[in-house]
């Protein structure tokens, strides 16, 4: 069983003052420490070609080993040893009253300790800054494990693997500014330092890692530049939370296709009833077939610079699409300064409905007609929705039928967890009504 302890506000070692140079010999996740490191590795069922295997690894480990004892097990061990910027299990939750079920934490050491955004929020391609700060001078310490493709129908799991310089490794290292408990970033390829940028490959492993879950109280998040993301270094975010968001509960409609998606048994539905306009894909016959739809719609996007958000929900078989705008909004001077006063950044977990809330003030008044203000503001209008829907299917070779399909879909996701009941943690990590 997990447990939760109280831990003093320590700052990361390696995090502290990423300016300052530690040289070759501070165990970093660089090209000078991570190829001659030894890391526990955690290899996915896939068609890929399997790495060699100890004699002593863990082969096809029980259904709760990735979440559990891995993942949240190891997260929990780093919060023991201080490695976070502030105690995160101390942060007060709540559900707020109203229809949508609008989730709101008070995180306070969020707002005074997150890492400060260093690039243009106009810009969502930009070139990597090895200048900047980047996942490369994160310390070894931070890093839980490294999570790539194995062989065949079982996963695999390595207590200590050796780096093949061949294959960049990528690696599953906690948030210090953790907005939840298990918050933790997945970080692809960490040695070719990609910008924050999808491609299919990235997207294909963070449905892997939803899947490797198997719980829909785990989900994993992205934010492009202008959407908030801070670093200009390929990652996705994940963490658990065991109530359903409200965008998971939200109606949707689906959207008629007639020429793209036949082969791949994906469906794509419009969401209904929720303040954030936005694109909803779910099914495919594989996870590369919803990867490469979603991935490829993300590719127009981001090279239109056309600021997006994902949650990837339902154990990797439902991702959420949110283009968005807040940050255009708040240049043109849009934004009311009493959303401003506020000092939200509407980002994927936001949008989700997931607040988290900076200032005790409006916490204490937070409402459901607040949140929707809020998360209005992202939203794009709904003709420059449909332009941006338009272009999305043409680019990515979908044909919409002409005669639309009125019919709403009402059916709610089921969050009923298979792998990880919320009975195995503490009251300290749950919200409560």
């Amino acid at each position: 069983m997990l447990t939760i302890k109280r831990v003093p506000t320590v700052l990361s070692n390696y995090q502290e003052d990423a300016t300052e140079s530690r040289g070759c010999g501070r165990n970093c996740l660089g090209k000078c420490c991570l190829p001659v490191s030894k890391l526990p590795l955690y290899a996915f069922k896939s068609d890929s070609k399997p790495p060699v295997s100890p004699s002593d690894a863990i082969e096809d480990p029980p259904v709760d080993f990735f979440l559990n004892s891995l993942l949240l097990g190891q997260w929990e061990d780093r919060m023991n040893r201080g490695l976070f910027r502030y105690d995160v299990t101390a942060c007060e939750t709540k559900v707020i009253p109203g229809e949508q079920g609008f989730i709101a934490q008070l995180n306070e050491g969020r707002h005074l300790k997150k890492r400060p955004t260093e690039f243009r929020v106009d810009r969502v391609l930009q070139p990597f800054d090895p200048a900047k700060f980047n996942f490369t001078k994160v310390g070894q310490e931070e890093v839980l494990f490294r999570f790539e493709a194995g062989g065949g129908q079982k996963s695999l799991f390595f207590d200590s693997a050796s780096v093949d310089e061949a294959n960049p490794p990528s690696v599953v290292a906690i948030n210090v500014s953790p907005i939840e408990y298990g918050h933790v970033l997945l970080i692809p390829h960490v040695l070719d330092c990609l910008p924050q940028r999808i491609d299919t490959e990235s997207f294909l492993l963070a449905l892997h890692m939803a899947a490797e879950a198997g719980s829909p109280y785990f989900r994993l998040g992205y934010n492009s530049l202008g959407a908030f993301a801070t670093i200009n270094h390929l990652h996705f975010q994940a963490y658990y939370l065991s109530v359903p968001f409200p965008v998971e509960k939200a109606p949707t409609r689906k959207i008629p296709i007639a020429k793209g998606l036949a082969d791949g048994g994906v469906k794509m539905s419009l969401l209904m009833n929720y303040p954030v306009r936005g694109l909803v894909y779910e099914g495919g016959n594989t996870l590369k077939d919803l990867a490469d739809v979603v991935a490829n719609s993300c590719i127009w996007l981001q090279e239109n610079n056309i600021p997006f958000n994902v949650l990837i929900s339902d154990s990797g078989r439902r991702i959420f699409l949110f283009p968005q705008c807040y940050a255009e909004k708040q240049a043109l001077g849009e934004v009311s300064q009493e959303l401003l006063d506020t000092q939200v950044n509407p980002a994927v977990w936001e949008i989700s409905g997931h607040m988290v809330l900076k200032r005790r003030k409006d916490y204490e008044e937070a409402s459901e007609d607040y949140a929707w203000r809020v998360l209005a503001e992202v939203s794009l209008s709904e003709e420059r929705f449909q332009e941006v829907k338009a272009y999305i299917f043409e680019a990515t070779g979908l044909v919409e039928a002409e005669v639309e399909d009125m019919d709403a879909d009402e059916n709610k996701a089921t969050y009923q967890s298979t792998t990880a009941s919320a009975t195995h943690f503490s009251q300290g990590c749950l919200v409560l009504r």
